[in-house]
């Protein structure tokens, strides 16, 4: 059974308004109608249609203005333009206003109802989508851990066997594969999660400033302590407690940190009196520790209390399956913090995120889908818009050796080739607007006419 819409009819002119309202209500859709843009906007807000047809040319507030309206209150309202032969261009304008298309006068009502049929269809696909998409982020996420390739999952089963425990865990990789995530799940999911989790990195600061910082002074220890001072283990006590780039430690810091480990108690910086706490302490590098203790850069003794438990968190390029899962996470919500009406990846965009290295890791996906989600006009990303890091165009070349903009101009005028140069049959073949293929057509220099047709 065909799903069918809730829908608002717009038009100053009765013969077409009532005309195309009783056809559409024959043919199963919930219509309302409208005679004005004032009173359309009221049944906007009463009744929240999923899709508004406007006549262009009103009285008062015109379709172009009411449709500017609809996507400021209501972005996910779809709007259909009626437009007169010779206002085409007004109603191209609106298309990239956010329009979904438009219908030209005279019209049958079939040809009104076949657009609508389209695009009901392609909103049940979009819910479906959304959907499918929050069931695989339901069943892959763990405390904000989004993964189902195999190294992952083998990751949060030891967190979640681990957090329960108060032992110490050292957790290793590259720079930007999300170590401070695993610190919280195992928060999280410990009986400590309703005490404080604290993190402080300890390359960010000088060894003088780092010990005041982790275990406070006493007015008076040194110029500028003027009062005293907790520090971040004390802060953290009874919670947990998450040391960052611990491989920068100095040794003299190293020295403090084992003593608090295996006496449960320190003295602030310039104080004698102890201070016992209660901290578990978790603890991350992107060094090899055990070059660093073979090397003398690194207490032994602290190196086999830190490492009670070690996570190892792979690359981004050696799980590559939580790629997509990944983008499409920070898509959505990039889109949804900066407003824009992004849903999706053009194939080539996936091709260029599954063949780019990430040395920048789970840190550079989300940096590179933020910009492309920021800078993208489309409703989706394109490769170009995730390339626009040089150091990407660089990096990536799709697998004939040719750049993506090449790849997609072939692939453009090869469907223009099977359909004859239809272009809205091209459109849709290729899964983007009329308007995104023409834009794409004078970009890269194309002329539909002399497309070879054979």
């Amino acid at each position: 059974m065909k799903r069918k819409a809730k829908i608002l009819v717009v038009d100053d002119e009765a013969i077409i308004r009532d005309s195309l309202t009783d056809w559409l209500t024959d043919v199963g859709h919930q219509v309302s109608s409208s005679e004005n843009g004032h009173q359309a906007l009221d049944i906007i807000q009463k009744e929240r249609p999923e899709i508004v047809i406007t006549d262009l040319v009103m009285p008062g507030i015109d379709g172009l203005e009411l449709l500017k309206r609809i996507k400021q209150m209501f972005p996910e309202i779809q709007v259909i333009i009626i437009t007169a032969y010779g206002s085409v261009p007004t109603a191209i304008q609106a298309m990239r206003e956010g329009a979904y298309d438009y219908i030209e006068k005279p019209f049958c009502p079939e040809k009104a109802e076949l657009l609508i049929e389209k695009l009901v269809e392609r909103q049940a696909l979009l819910d479906e989508n959304v959907s499918l998409r929050q069931k695989l982020e339901d069943k892959y996420s763990f405390e904000n851990i989004i993964a189902k390739s195999a190294k992952m999952q083998q990751v949060i089963d030891i967190i979640k066997v681990v957090a329960r425990s108060n032992a110490t865990v050292l957790v290793t990789g590259e720079s930007g594969t999300g170590k401070e995530l695993v610190a919280r799940a195992l928060h999280a999911q410990s009986y400590r999660k309703d005490k404080p989790f604290v993190a402080v990195s300890c390359a960010a600061l000088p060894e003088s400033l780092l010990e005041s910082e982790l275990f406070g002074h006493e007015k008076g220890s040194f110029t500028g302590a003027y009062a005293q001072r907790k520090g971040k283990f004390e802060i953290a006590d009874k919670g947990t407690l998450f040391l960052d780039e611990i491989g920068e430690m100095s040794p003299n810091i190293q020295v403090h940190l084992l003593r608090v480990l295996e006496e449960k108690e320190f003295a602030r910086v310039g104080g004698n009196e102890p201070v016992k706490v209660d901290v578990r302490l978790i603890t991350a590098t992107n060094k090899d520790i055990r070059k660093a203790v073979a090397a003398g850069q690194f207490r032994e003794d602290l190196y086999y209390r830190l490492n009670v438990v070690s996570i190892e968190l792979p690359p981004l390029r050696e799980r590559r399956e939580d790629i997509p899962l990944l983008a499409e996470y920070f898509l959505r919500k990039f889109a949804r913090q900066n407003q824009k009406k992004v849903s999706d990846f053009s194939l080539e965009a996936v091709d260029f995120l599954l063949k780019y290295e990430w040395p920048g890791n789970v840190r550079e996906l989300e940096n590179a889908i933020e910009r492309a989600v920021i800078l993208t006009r489309n409703a989706y990303v394109e490769a170009n818009d995730l390339a626009q890091d040089n150091v990407l165009m660089t990096h990536h070349r799709v697998s004939s050796g040719k750049k993506i903009s090449d790849v997609e101009k072939n692939h453009i005028v090869q469907v223009l080739i099977e359909t004859g140069g239809n272009c809205s049959e091209t459109a849709r073949l290729l899964g983007i607007s009329r308007m995104t293929l023409y834009n794409k057509i004078r970009a890269y220099g194309l002329t539909v006419n002399k497309v070879d047709r054979r």
